[in-house]
């Protein structure tokens, strides 16, 4: 009978326990779905119905394009300004589009060419130094191939002159025979127009036959005039567009034969030099060093074209012309074709949430509701940075990311809202 005594007393004990734990629970909850429905005033009934299901997972976001907005900045030292901003808001732009030119441009510019002289420089001493130490008949093969040079540049001026006065020549004589053409085609007017009248008149009867034919005539003899004006254009053309060719041909002929010429010197002049290994070695290295500075003159002045990664959208625009780029960068740019919910879920309701859940999403941004599926699932747990309207959630709550992609069709929908707050119903029943 004791033992009886006890086993009830315990089962008493027990009961009254799980009373006690269950009421705060039960009281708790009630209480949490309350503020679930006052923090989701604005989503749809059939997200009201799904909220009310045990396998609803509720959580805020916001919308961002693929790959998240990527922010452009120049890389050089701080204190750069946009010279030209060469894109508008909300314009696609492809991989590796010019965005922007900072305004060291210019000097990174000028920097690059006096780089590319000193290699022009040190090419010429290198060459110098191959030429060796016989000075006497080094001078006088230099001076052989001086003056093929100069007797280059000067046949080179002289036909060119003689090109450039045939091409006046052309334009001169072509604007005064079209001129001519022109006053000729008015007078064929004219003339069409009297002959046209007198036939008129002629038909009335109020002018002979041979006033209307001489009429005519003069329209006719004006068409010839007109005719052989054009012909004599044509022979102008042609005939002085023949000689411009042929002086061409002269230039190009004296070109060759004293490149030729010089092509010969030139080697001569190598054949006859000394060349010492020492002097070459030197020279050799310096050209190396002058030509890793015009790599790194090229390299510095790309960095001054502000390009973009990879095709998107111009999302907002933070830095224009004459501006100094600002912390946050020149522009924002994203994949909005393809849009993604950055949810916040609470950490005690992520063991719930799986890939390719479908989730429904909705905000007072939007008409309508938009779907999608669960596609990237976070690995870490830290706080919330989307803060809810409504004071009684703890903003101090622990979450984990979870990334939801939008269908293609909801995407273009809200392709130019990124950041806008949403709230994400989860559907964890698809497991």
């Amino acid at each position: 009978m004791k033992i009886k005594s006890l086993g009830k007393q315990k089962s008493w004990w027990l009961a009254g326990c799980a009373l006690a734990i269950a009421l705060p629970l039960s009281v708790f909850s009630i209480y949490t779905l309350q503020n679930s429905r006052k923090s989701t005033s604005g989503v749809s009934s059939s997200d009201l119905e799904l909220l009310a299901s045990p396998n609803a997972i509720a959580a805020l976001g916001f919308l961002e394009p693929e790959g998240e907005v990527v922010r452009l900045s120049g890389t050089v030292a701080n204190g750069a300004r946009v010279d030209k901003l060469l894109v508008k808001q909300g314009e696609q732009v492809k991989t590796g589009q010019i965005v922007a030119i900072l305004d060291s441009r210019d000097r990174l510019l000028t920097a690059l060419k006096k780089s590319q002289t000193q290699v022009k420089i040190a090419e010429s001493r290198l060459a110098q130094v191959k030429a060796g130490a016989k000075q006497g008949e080094i001078n006088a093969q230099k001076a052989r191939v001086n003056n093929l040079q100069a007797e280059l540049q000067g046949q080179k001026a002289t036909q060119q002159a003689t090109i450039e006065r045939l091409e006046s020549n052309l334009k001169g004589n072509t604007a005064a025979q079209q001129a001519t053409i022109e006053r000729l085609e008015a007078e064929l007017r004219n003339a069409q127009n009297e002959c046209n009248r007198f036939e008129r008149l002629y038909l009335d009867g109020a002018v002979t036959t041979s006033d209307r034919d001489r009429k005519c005539l003069e329209q006719k003899t004006a068409r010839q005039r007109v005719v052989e004006a054009k012909v004599t254009l044509k022979r102008i053309v042609d005939s002085t567009q023949d000689e411009i060719e042929e002086a061409q041909a002269n230039l190009k002929r004296t070109i060759d034969t004293i490149q030729q010429q010089q092509t010969g010197a030139k080697a001569t002049l190598n054949q006859i030099a000394e060349v010492r290994d020492v002097d070459v070695g030197l020279a050799q290295a310096e050209l190396e060093d002058a030509i890793a500075g015009v790599q790194q003159a090229q390299a510095e002045l790309d960095l001054a074209y502000v390009r973009a990664p990879s095709s998107g959208q111009i999302l907002k625009i933070h830095t224009f012309p004459g501006e100094i780029i600002s912390d946050r960068g020149i522009v924002e740019l994203g994949q909005t074709r393809q849009m993604y919910v950055k949810a916040e879920v609470y950490e005690t309701d992520i063991s719930q949430v799986r890939l390719g859940q479908p989730s429904s999403i909705t905000s007072d941004g939007f008409p309508g509701e938009l779907t999608g599926v669960v596609d990237e699932i976070g690995l870490q747990i830290g706080k919330k940075e989307v803060l809810s309207t409504n004071p009684a959630v703890d903003v101090d709550a622990r979450v984990v990311e979870v990334k939801i992609r939008l269908d293609l069709e909801d995407s273009q929908k809200v392709a130019g809202l990124t950041n806008l707050q949403v709230q994400v119903v989860i559907d964890s029943s698809n497991e």
